[in-house]
């Protein structure tokens, strides 16, 4: 099994946004997520790896394979097709959280959205408090 690339560094946050995110919106719509998953986690905004910004970290050990690692709690990409929101948890039962969520699309681990304004934050908040709920509960 090969090591995890996606690792937490001392890179700047600031700079990584003014420098990647390819619009003025998705650099606001980046500053206003860390400002939202600070608030929320109580933890500041590290990099992690080349283009994630992360919250918190938990350490998971896989149930079907010998992977293990470091994760963010939760976390966000300002990517050019849309913003790739890592505040899910994948579970049937926090399904019903994204009826209210807004516009989005899904992908395998996480949501994508194509700027903040679609995204109820409401909504995105109880999202993020109920994933870091189950992560804290499941990883400790």
């Amino acid at each position: 099994m090969g090591e995890l690339k996606t690792k937490q560094h001392e890179g700047d946050v600031a700079e990584f946004i003014n420098a990647f995110a390819a619009t003025e919106q998705k650099r606001a719509d980046s500053f206003a997520l860390i400002d939202l998953m600070q608030r929320v986690t109580g933890q500041p905004p590290r990099m992690w790896g080349p283009t994630m910004i992360g919250f918190g970290s938990y350490h998971y050990k896989s149930d079907r394979s010998k992977q293990e690692g470091d994760w963010p709690l939760v976390g966000f990409s300002p990517r050019k097709a849309a913003l790739s929101l890592y505040i899910y948890s994948g579970l049937p039962e926090h399904e019903h959280l994204l009826k209210d969520l807004g516009k989005f699309t899904m992908g395998k681990a996480c949501i994508y959205a194509k700027k903040l304004s679609d995204i109820n934050m409401d909504a995105l908040e109880k999202l993020i408090r109920a994933t870091i709920d189950y992560l804290k509960e499941r990883y400790g």
